[in-house]
């Protein structure tokens, strides 16, 4: 296979890492977020073993990078550059002749929240960021992901990481939870899975199950997928748990 990084702007946190498989079997291509709870600290290396697995199996792979909390990130950047990185893939295809027609959001934790955010850009409003997608999504894979951003905030995840994030809490501004909130935004009009371990000890089972009891309430398409194993198990994939996940991407391209 071969990885090359491409840059989508000037701040070195604006990138992504495109992995080409020896022989694309698959017409999907798996943008892959990473998590960390949204801080610097943690980067796409997290991503990397997801790639190279998926990429070994056929599949373009497109695993980004963005600003987190403590590098510039936070509302709005992290989302402007989560939006630029996917939207890159355009040109990408353009220039390396690359279908990307069908492209699936996968992202683990704080990851996850981003690729239900991003499989909503095409609903949003002029002026929000991330609206008008030159990339749409067809699909959203969440591994353990932040996905009701209240109830995290509540829970006081990973010290506060809801409020290190966005800047505010969900009464200071409800407009920039609105936006930021999958859930807030759930139904998408695309399928989401919603893969999560009851003996996850980071991010709580009960997010994705608000998640996908809100967005099946309101008539879209989610499902929850209950997988053994714990927080980082589900981006290993030597692991029962990404099985799972490998066979529901089979089913969508």
């Amino acid at each position: 296979m071969d990885c090359t990084s491409y840059r989508y702007g000037p701040d070195p946190s604006q990138y992504g890492q495109l992995y080409l498989p020896a022989q694309r079997t698959h017409d999907a291509v798996v943008v892959i977020i990473h998590g960390g709870y949204w801080r610097s600290r943690y980067g796409l290396d997290l991503g990397e073993p997801a790639a190279r697995d998926f990429a070994s199996r056929g599949y373009v792979c497109w695993n980004l990078e963005y600003r987190r909390a403590g590098n510039g990130g936070g509302w709005p950047a992290t989302f402007d550059d989560v939006a630029a990185g996917i939207d890159l893939l355009a040109e990408l295809g353009a220039r390396l002749e690359l279908a990307v027609e069908n492209v699936v959001a996968l992202g683990h934790s704080a990851g996850g929240h981003l690729a239900a955010w991003a499989g909503g850009r095409a609903s949003l409003p002029a002026g929000v960021p991330g609206a008008d997608p030159a990339v749409g999504i067809s699909a959203v894979l969440s591994q353990a992901g932040v996905l009701d951003l209240r109830r995290a905030w509540e829970l006081g995840l990973s010290d506060q990481a809801v409020e290190n994030f966005l800047g505010c809490g969900p009464d200071d501004d409800p407009h920039r939870f609105r936006w930021a909130d999958p859930l807030q935004q759930a139904p998408l009009a695309v399928p989401v899975y919603a893969f999560h371990s009851e003996a996850d000890d980071a991010v709580p089972a009960a997010l994705s199950e608000n998640y996908v009891a809100a967005a099946r309430a309101a008539g879209g398409r989610a499902e929850l997928v209950r997988v053994p194993g714990n927080h980082f198990d589900i981006i290993d994939p030597a692991s029962a748990a990404f099985e799972q996940i490998r066979t529901v991407l089979r089913t969508l391209g």
